[in-house]
């Protein structure tokens, strides 16, 4: 079974992960199949290529709780830099703009 998981990589005491599709036989470090993403929880630091997430997952790759975390974590900032914030000048165009329909 493909499971999505973090690989460490980084120096000791300064942990720096990498998201991999990987067999789920394999050891934590092993090759993976795909890297799909990066994480760094010192500075909070996430990168994830969605489509190649959601084609594994469709594919029936299960990630692990903490990548699954991750990847809600992803959407909801997707989601939030989509639309524009309350009170910001952008929100007020589309405000406007959906008024004059």
């Amino acid at each position: 079974m493909v499971k999505i998981r973090l690989k460490r990589i980084g120096a000791k005491k300064a942990p720096h992960y990498r998201i991999v599709a990987v067999d789920g036989r394999t050891r934590r470090d092993g090759k993976p199949i795909e890297e799909v993403g990066y994480y760094n929880p010192r500075s909070k630091e996430l990168k994830l290529d969605r489509e190649a997430v959601d084609r594994w997952m469709k594919n029936g790759a299960q990630p692990s709780d903490t990548v699954a975390g991750l990847i809600r974590k992803a959407a909801a900032a997707a989601d939030t830099a989509a639309a524009p914030a309350a009170g910001t000048a952008g929100a007020a165009a589309a405000k406007g703009a959906s008024r004059q329909s």
